[in-house]
């Protein structure tokens, strides 16, 4: 299975926390599953890192540090993404999850999230 990992989702799993359910933590280790980040999601992160709404100590280059020693692979945004975008109903207006809405469905995967307007959107909703 291909999973895309929300910025909330790879937050939490990185940080260890309680919010992540335990079968969530599990699918995202698991081996036979590819894990996927999007540069969207890592954005979204430094910028909260940047204006202190989030904290993580070694700031984003360590915490991109842990993102590639767990193995995960970076999801880039390609032109075929930005025309997904545009033909996405504005459902959400969160840009972050508009990309990584278009890239599940341009790269067929599904995605991992608690976020109730994506869940909106035909993508495949693992959580």
């Amino acid at each position: 299975m291909q999973i895309l990992l929300d910025s909330h989702a790879l937050w939490w799993f990185i940080e260890g926390s309680a919010k992540l359910p335990k079968e969530t933590f599990n699918i995202i280790k698991a081996s036979k599953n590819n894990t996927y980040i999007s540069i969207a999601a890592i954005w979204e992160i430094a910028i909260k890192l940047s204006i202190n709404k989030l904290t993580f100590d070694g700031g984003i280059e360590h915490f991109i540090e842990i993102v590639e020693d767990n193995g995960f692979s970076l999801l880039g945004i390609s032109t075929d993404h930005i025309k997904k975008v545009v033909e996405l109903p504005f459902i959400h207006r969160d840009p972050f999850d508009r990309i990584i809405v278009a890239q599940s469905m341009v790269d067929n995967m599904s995605i991992m999230t608690v976020d109730e307007n994506i869940k909106k959107y035909d993508v495949n909703v693992i959580w």
